[in-house]
């Protein structure tokens, strides 16, 4: 079964079961600075999860495309993967335990036809806090678990970050038929035996900044199943790397390399998709955050070209190769295969000329080396060129060979475990305050980006559109289409129009209506691809009508005063303005 049939299998199973199908949102999430990507498909709805009302209702279901970075340097083995799709369905307040797992037992046993012989679960065993999942345990049993294959862990709890919406889980598992690796095995185990396969997450609390718990005004249910493993394991592939998402680019780059790594065609094949997916929804490489990770990931696929000794010329029909293996999932990136292939291509041409200032540098210490009648290259000098230059050190190795030089490589992977710890600390830190920042503060900046994108296009015109936009307690960052650096005259007017339309104390009011009708009554809509059939539309007085997922303010009063920091350049035609509330 190809994955697009297992994602529409279970798109029609929970629409007949009465759940709105809604559509994934961007994998570059939308006023959120806790997180670089959408890690989750509970991502984009975290808002409703915490008691907000959702256009389309309160059973949900739909796919969400993902992207996870603390493992990029695992990303080669035979299961990690950055880009993923998650299929997910949703209880907002409605059903709970009995009828979720209900729900999960018939979609994978019917629907899927996995037999029950080779499904385990498990359930949350209790702590302090929080009581044991009994009513869980009953609900498999009642479903046809048997109670041996139903096993306890203290591990069964979800929360995204250190506070924020979470509760009890309970994870589904296929048997992969592999021996047990002893009396014991189990789920718990990872000798490959057992794979998870679902998650249903029953999120009746809320864990604050104190750590203590506190019962949610709802009971919600939040899934997730990972596409391409469920896929990977219903062909009885060993691997992600073969099924029809990535066998295309795999075998292409089987005939064209000169050297044979299939862990180097795994990371060009995983890393050009995940690319491709970041660039499609308004990624683009940069020295910071999320684009820092697209150049990482477009580099080190480079590089990997670069060890199977295949001739770059060749990258555009690699890229052409993968979009069209995509292209039954996401039909979209066709309309943006020339961009795609545009920012991918420079980024490698950028690189290319990076390499080359590193054997530059290289030859320069090699020199002196010599000089010097040394043999040996520091480790330190080894660790620099790839952190300064992005100067590869199997090259650095390579290179030290070739001219007589030893490399005690050794203690470079020390220094290099020890950067990749302080790279996933700094992912961590993204997320620390949970997945979304409802605070009082952060709703009035979400509000205050509403007066700020009209005022824009009153003083600049009407080819202005948000690009993106960052919000915090501290500040509101905002990114828009315009040529050319904002002037200070520019920027005095529209700081002067929102705060005229604060001192005015206009009503904010919120709408449910479909997205033809938002289209028609002149409501800007950004990001339409994200919407699904019933939108939100805000009104701010007279002034302001946008199709936007809330939360806001109730009136402009409430704002305070606003001020423009600073103005800056974004990227290629894209400007940037920081601003505060004081």
């Amino acid at each position: 079964m190809k994955a697009i049939e297992i994602r529409n299998k279970f798109l029609a199973f929970f629409e007949k079961k009465g759940h709105s199908i809604i559509p994934s949102a961007p994998v570059i999430p939308e006023n959120d600075p806790s997180v670089l990507f959408t890690i989750a498909g509970m991502h984009p709805l975290v808002p409703y999860l915490l008691g907000e009302k959702h256009p389309a209702g309160i059973r949900l279901a739909d796919y969400q495309k993902c992207i996870r970075t603390l493992d990029i340097d695992e990303v080669g083995d035979n299961r990690h993967l950055t880009y993923f799709e998650m299929l997910g369905n949703w209880s907002l307040g409605d059903y709970f335990k009995e009828e979720a797992i209900a729900m999960s037992y018939e979609f994978l046993t019917k629907e899927l036809q996995i037999p029950v012989e080779k499904l385990s679960v498990t359930c949350f065993a209790g702590n302090q806090e929080v009581p044991r999942d009994l009513i869980s345990f009953e609900c498999w049993k009642k479903a046809g678990i048997p109670e041996e294959k139903i096993y306890f862990f203290e591990d069964n709890w979800w929360i995204a970050g250190e506070e924020g919406p979470c509760g009890p889980d309970t994870e589904m598992f296929y048997d992969t038929g592999k021996p047990a690796c002893s009396e014991n095995c189990n789920p718990a185990c990872e000798c490959g035996k057992y794979v998870e396969i679902w998650n249903n997450v029953f999120m009746e609390y809320f864990k604050g900044k104190d750590g203590a718990y506190t019962k949610l005004q709802q009971k919600n249910v939040d899934t997730g199943l990972g596409l391409e493993r469920l896929t990977m394991l219903l062909q009885g592939k060993r691997t992600p790397f073969e099924i029809e998402l990535f066998a295309p680019v795999m075998d292409q780059l089987q005939k064209l390399q000169k050297q044979d790594f299939i862990q180097s065609r795994r990371i060009v094949a995983e890393h050009l998709r995940s690319s491709i997916m970041i660039i499609h929804d308004g990624g683009r490489p940069s020295n910071v955050d999320r684009g820092y990770i697209l150049r990482r990931l477009l580099r080190r696929m480079t590089r990997h070209l670069n060890k199977l000794e295949i001739d770059l010329s060749n990258l555009p029909q690699i890229i052409n190769i993968s979009i069209e293996a995509l292209k039954e999932m996401y039909p979209e990136l066709m309309a943006n295969q020339e961009t795609i292939q545009n920012v991918i291509l420079e980024e490698k041409d950028k690189f290319m000329k990076t390499l080359a200032k590193g054997e530059k540098e290289f030859e320069k210490v090699a020199t002196k080396l010599k000089s010097e009648n040394q043999t040996k290259l520091d480790t330190q000098t080894v660790f620099n060129l790839y952190e300064t230059y992005g100067f590869p050190p199997e090259m650095t190795v390579e290179l030290a060979m070739e001219h007589g030089l030893q490399v005690e490589m050794q203690e470079f992977d020390k220094l290099f475990k020890a950067h990749q710890e302080k790279s996933r600390l700094g992912s961590k830190a993204k997320f620390k305050g949970g997945l979304a920042d409802q605070s009082e503060k952060s709703i009035m900046y979400h509000t205050a980006t509403h007066l700020l994108h009209k005022a824009l296009k009153m003083v600049l015109g009407d080819h202005v559109n948000q690009k993106g936009s960052n919000i915090t307690e501290e500040r509101l960052r905002f990114d828009f289409s315009h040529p050319q650096k904002v002037t200070k005259e520019e920027l005095d007017e529209v700081e002067k129009i929102v705060n005229e339309q604060i001192a005015k104390d206009l009503s904010v009011i919120c709408e449910e209506m479909s997205l033809e009708e938002a289209k028609n009554s002149g409501a800007i809509g950004l990001f339409e691809n994200k919407y699904g059939d019933k939108v939100k539309v805000y009104t701010i007085g007279d002034f302001s009508k946008e199709i936007c997922g809330g939360p806001h303010v109730t009136n402009t009063a409430q704002l305070g005063h606003f001020k423009i920091k600073k103005e800056e350049a974004s990227s290629s035609g894209v400007r940037r303005i920081k601003a505060i509330l004081e």
